[in-house]
């Protein structure tokens, strides 16, 4: 229903107007019309004759009445949409903006006119439309805010209004339930204050202003588990989390105030770098109401605040998996990620967060978000820190439903919480909860903000604590004295007092609190295993991947490609890239071991050698061969999953690495389409990945797919930043590989699967290699051995004592040397360089007795790729006793040539200077050089 385009408002000759086009043909005007005249007919012979003039002489509804309806229907409908507006939600007094819509004027509406609208012309069954009018603001415009207008499907919006103004959201708290929170703000305020009087000048980021914060998730943790909840993964950043991990998670105060004294993290270090306390993870358990009990997870998290959502989502995923038994429980696990009021609109991992909650291959059945507004960043204003009217307003884009609370008014926070995880559990759905607090300090406890926000510290100083503002009401309400009141926060505070005390005197010994495992600092010569899969298993698998249903009409020239996979495996040979991957990936699922693989056009792979899932060239249906590899086959199976991912690096890696981290038994797997790509998602390689285990004792073992090598494609189309994670690499946090052959590709894979040390793994993938020939496997290549850290040249090998000059290589460019090779020059590929190979390095060095020199030759520019690292390690592992030079492209800005032309040169040149005679005196020959490094 609209009003007059020209006035804005109601008026008698558009209402008639539309009422006559109505009477002469229903059709013409739009449903919303229908509906109220429809409505007006009806109370035209009823109800609406009581009211004055409802009908003209000559029995027509009058225009006038139809008028004041229709506008009073507006206002009922401005009051739903823009009613939180209206709300007052700052807890320091700011007032509300308000809208025009909300004001009768804007209607041309008096309150005459409402008390002479019956309430059933507005949907009501009795009372008069003042009265409608009146509950609605009662329920829209005082306490919460709601905005729901966005919801793209009725059902969610006819629910939600239904739980809202049937009264059933606002059902008081019973006496207990205000008394316990009570307590909880008195605990929560209580140790903030402890904490600031025992420990002056150390950091901890309070949550006061924000207390309310922690009864809400005692809400949530007890309303979730109504639904079938067993488990909650939380997430948040650092402010408020001391008091987060203390009362939600039931740390130990003693354990806090051990490592506030510095004490208790030198035993649960995993390295001697660890991570401050207002970053750390943990585990809790709580008995809930009924007496059940609920996991709580806290996921680690650095300081880039936001960064940890795709995290969170992609552990609650895998949690949900664990709790199914290979089904994903939804109901099971419930996700809670807490955001700051400029974090969530101001980085952009949140959208691409909330991007992913809707797809079928990440979605976790609906996460609640808090944020926890403090009405300031560090020391950015609101005016300056986005440039929407709501912290919130990036949902209203993924059709998340929104509410606004004042952080001051427990009831009505305990009550949107209920309302979220009820929400959650019909829709599988996110919500949101916005909570309007403040912060009592800066942004540290040593930090002064009345320098830049002076006035809005000035009221901050003089207001109430939520726990006084909570207890003064209870004390208006008669439920408790002043003084018991008093007396429960003097409690409080003695405990803590006590503890300390206790502590200090070594009368407690605190418990190791989550134990990390010990870092390994060498993983020097990690699997040596054999990896090899019997040569009839894997032509049996093959034969299974060949098949699919006779109805599924796939490519024809598809077909072909595939049909050449069954020629492949005999003694020809000719096993490329994408078929060593499946035949890893189903020997991997036939021995009970799951497989995850996500990333931008995943399915296909961005070169097209994967095609995992096939699609019937008619229809469109799609059929997974992987999927079905081990059905009639016998003992435990492992799931395979295949998904394209948003065009998203960032949290889509975030993503699969907290899955890897959940879900141990699962070769989790993430494919940049370019490998340059993977520098969008480096906070979550520098954050999470290489420094997980040294900051939290966390493991991973996450596999990173990065095409990488010069074909003259452009800067942007060539370098996996290979330098980067060299850079990175210590105390045996991650594995790092450029892989020359299928088969070192297939033997990674199932190493990585089979290795009790769970660590990331880097591999630069190939793009030219995908189908060169010289690059192919033979089955025999596949069947057994493993994985080769370093691979001696394969021809030199016969004429080891005329070879004058080892060139060491990784990756793409050996078969651009190997193509001009000269006879006085051996080609080494150093197929993994971190851990370094420092003996298989020194014990091939040792089989050339006539070397003089020693190049490294790379494609990548001399600042980058893996020279900067390689150098002093090969200097060592050589003996430090021959000529060691650098072949390769010179120092650069940028990693590659943008021009063809340009590129074809310069990859000549290096080749050539390869294979060239020496031009200068030969350093000193060496005949054994077997150092270990």
């Amino acid at each position: 229903m609209s009003s007059d385009p020209i006035t804005g408002v109601f008026n008698d000759g558009y209402i008639s107007e539309a009422y006559e086009a109505y009477r002469r043909d229903p059709a013409s005007v739009d449903e919303s019309w229908r509906q109220f005249f429809r409505s007006a007919e009806s109370l035209g012979g009823t109800a609406a004759r009581v009211a004055a003039g409802p009908l003209t002489p000559a029995g027509q509804i009058d225009p006038a009445f139809l008028r004041d309806v229709a506008a009073a229907a507006e206002l009922v409908d401005a009051i739903r949409s823009y009613g939180h507006l209206a709300v007052p939600l700052d807890p320091l007094g700011t007032p509300p903006e308000g809208t025009p819509e909300l004001t009768l004027e804007f209607h041309g509406l008096s309150e005459e006119h409402l008390a002479s609208i019956p309430g059933i012309a507005l949907g009501t069954s009795g009372g008069s439309a003042a009265d409608v009018v009146a509950r609605l603001r009662e329920l829209y415009s005082s306490k919460i805010g709601f905005e729901i207008s966005h919801l793209g499907r009725v059902e969610e919006r006819e629910w939600l209004r239904q739980q809202i103004e049937s009264g059933r959201l606002n059902a008081p708290l019973s006496d207990e339930e205000k008394k316990s929170i009570l307590h909880r703000l008195t605990e929560v305020d209580g140790l903030e204050r402890f904490l600031g009087r025992a420990y002056q000048g150390y950091k901890r980021f309070s949550i006061e202003g924000g207390d309310i914060l922690v009864p809400m998730l005692d809400v949530a943790i007890e309303s979730a588990a109504a639904h079938g909840g067993r488990e909650i993964d939380l997430a948040m950043a650092h402010r408020g989390r001391i008091n987060v991990l203390a009362h939600t998670l039931s740390k130990p105060y003693a354990t806090i105030f051990e490592e506030f004294e510095g004490k208790h993290a030198a035993t649960n270090a995993v390295s001697e770098t660890g991570d401050v306390k207002y970053h750390l993870g943990a585990t809790g358990k709580r008995q809930v109401t009924g007496g059940g009990e609920v996991e709580i997870m806290l996921i680690p998290n650095p300081s880039h605040l936001e960064i940890v959502n795709p995290v969170l989502e992609g552990v609650a995923r895998a949690r949900q998996v664990l709790a199914g038994d290979g089904e994903r429980d939804e109901a099971a696990v419930v996700p809670i990620c807490v955001h700051g009021d400029a974090a969530f609109p101001g980085e952009g991992v949140v959208a691409e967060t909330l991007n992913l909650s809707g797809l079928a291959g990440f979605r976790t059945g609906g996460t609640l978000h808090i944020i926890v507004n403090n009405q300031v960043g560090f020391t950015t204003d609101p005016i300056d820190a986005r440039s929407t009217h709501y912290a919130s307003d990036l949902a209203k884009g993924f059709e998340v439903p929104i509410v606004h609370v004042n952080a001051d008014d427990a009831e009505s926070c305990v009550h949107v919480v209920r309302l979220a995880i009820e929400y959650r559990s019909k829709f599988g759905k996110d919500f949101l909860i916005d909570v309007v607090g403040y912060r009592r300090h800066g942004h540290n406890e040593t930090d002064e903000p009345s320098f830049t926000q002076p006035t809005l510290y000035q009221k901050i100083r003089s207001h109430p604590s939520p726990r006084e503002v909570w207890g003064n009401r209870l004390v208006a309400e008669g439920l408790l004295t002043a003084d018991q009141v008093k007396q429960i926060d003097v409690d409080a505070a003695a405990n803590f007092d006590r503890i300390q005390t206790a502590m200090k005197a070594g009368e407690i010994h605190t418990p190791e609190y989550n134990p990390a495992k010990d870092a390994e600092a060498d993983q020097s010569g990690a699997g040596g295993s054999d990896t090899g899969v019997v040569a009839d298993r894997l032509r049996e698998l093959n034969d299974r991947l060949l098949k699919w249903p006779s109805t599924l009409k796939v490519n024809p020239r598809l077909v072909k490609t595939l049909a050449r996979r069954a020629e492949a495996m005999g003694d020809a040979g000719g096993i490329d890239w994408g078929h060593a991957e499946a035949l890893a990936f189903a020997a991997l699922l036939t021995d009970g071991k799951s497989v995850r693989l996500t990333g931008q056009d995943a399915e296909r792979a961005t070169f097209s050698q994967r095609h995992a899932v096939l699609h019937d060239a008619e229809s469109g249906e799609i059929y997974t061969p992987l999927a079905h590899v081990t059905e009639g086959v016998g003992g435990k199976h492992g799931k395979f999953e295949i998904y394209n991912s948003p065009l998203s690096e960032t949290a889509v890696l975030g993503f699969e690495y907290g899955y890897s981290t959940a879900h141990e038994d699962t070769l989790v797997l993430w494919e940049a389409q370019y490998g340059d790509f993977v520098n969008v998602a480096q906070p979550i390689i520098d954050q999470f990945i290489t420094a997980d285990r040294a900051k939290w004792g966390q493991d991973s073992s996450i596999v990173l797919l990065l095409p990488h090598g010069y074909e003259g494609q452009g800067p942007e189309h060539s370098s996996a930043r290979l330098e980067r994670f060299l850079q990175l690499c210590g105390e045996g946090n991650m594995r790092v590989a450029y892989p020359s052959t299928p088969a070192q590709y297939f033997h990674l894979l199932r190493r990585q699967s089979q290795m009790y040390e769970h660590r990331p793994l880097i591999l630069m993938q190939p793009k030219s290699l995908l189908r060169l020939p010289e690059a192919s496997s033979r089955l025999s290549d596949l069947t057994s051995g493993s994985f080769r850290p370093v691979i001696d040249d394969p021809v030199a090998s016969q004429t080891r004592d005329a070879i004058t000059r080892l060139v060491f290589c990784t990756g793409k460019i050996y078969y651009d040397l190997a193509a001009r090779r000269s006879p006085y020059v051996a080609i080494v590929r150093v197929e993994e360089l971190y851990p370094w190979p420092g003996t298989d390095i020194a014990q091939i060095v040792d089989l050339y007795p006539a070397i003089e020199e020693v190049v490294w030759a790379q494609e990548e520019p001399k600042n980058q790729g893996a020279w900067s690292y390689a150098a002093p390690r090969l200097r060592m592992s050589t003996g430090n006793a021959l000529l060691m030079r650098y072949v390769g492209r010179p120092d650069r800005a940028s990693p590659a040539e943008g021009y063809a032309e340009v590129h074809k040169k310069e990859q000549e040149r290096i080749i050539a200077e390869v294979s060239a005679p020496m031009q200068q005196p030969a350093g000193s020959k060496r005949r054994s050089v077997a150092v270990k490094t």
